[in-house]
């Protein structure tokens, strides 16, 4: 995997509407950055299962989305993702099934038992699947900016959790305010650093200024989390 030039706000290109299933048309209103202690980060991990937007090239493959969006490394798919899918379907095939725009695309490393096993990728049990299982198609056609939702498992949340967090993700504000509130107070001390829409936020309680910058409910949040030592 490769590191991410987080110097750019992502926003989706002028003209682009997503009409997407998850509602979002392209940016945000609110931009919160925060840097963290390092140790914080875990307790993020909600947010990746719940799943998070992100801003792509639709119409490609998912190796292609992982490898050349991502930035991860060819070898970190083989070895680590070993379960995928896509709305809900298991894939086996990453070069031949295309990510459409409004995708929900669920990562997650090895599953135990027979279960695990049968929707595991290249799975010597996917014939028990079949009917389940994502189609493949043939070519990446018709590509175009989009937006996907990514959600995120297990052994991955610790490795793909910082790489994604420190890239930046859209969230629903009310799906942030709920998590927010309900952090404990450690959480808020592991946050050395926080900025509402590139103003600091220089002093405790930093919980009730950063829900006061949550207050518009229908509207979506650009998070960027920095892990500090």
């Amino acid at each position: 995997m490769r590191s991410y030039d987080n110097s750019h706000r992502e926003e989706a290109p002028s003209g682009v509407f997503s009409l997407n299933p998850f509602g979002f048309a392209g940016k945000a209103s609110v931009n919160l950055i925060i840097s963290a202690k390092q140790s914080m980060l875990p307790g993020f991990h909600e947010l990746l299962q719940t799943g998070f937007v992100l801003i792509c090239t639709t119409g490609v493959s998912i190796r292609s989305l992982l490898c050349n969006r991502f930035g991860f490394s060819p070898q970190f798919v083989e070895d680590r993702i070993s379960t995928i899918f896509l709305n809900g379907k298991p894939v086996d095939n990453i070069d031949t099934t295309t990510v459409a725009d409004g995708a929900t695309i669920a990562l997650s490393g090895a599953m135990p038992g027979l279960a695990g096993a049968t929707l595991r990728r290249k799975s010597p049990l996917a014939s028990f699947r079949q009917t389940i299982s994502s189609p493949s198609t043939p070519r990446e056609e018709g590509k175009a900016p989009g937006a996907v939702l990514i959600k995120v498992f297990n052994i991955l949340m610790d490795e793909l959790g910082p790489l994604f967090l420190r890239q930046g993700m859209f969230l629903p504000a009310e799906t942030l305010k709920l998590f927010f509130r309900k952090q404990p107070v450690e959480f808020w001390e592991g946050c050395v650093r926080i900025l509402v829409n590139d103003t600091p936020v220089y002093l405790p309680p930093f919980r009730e200024k950063v829900l006061a910058a949550l207050k518009i409910e229908d509207t979506w949040v650009h998070l960027m989390v920095h892990g500090e030592s």
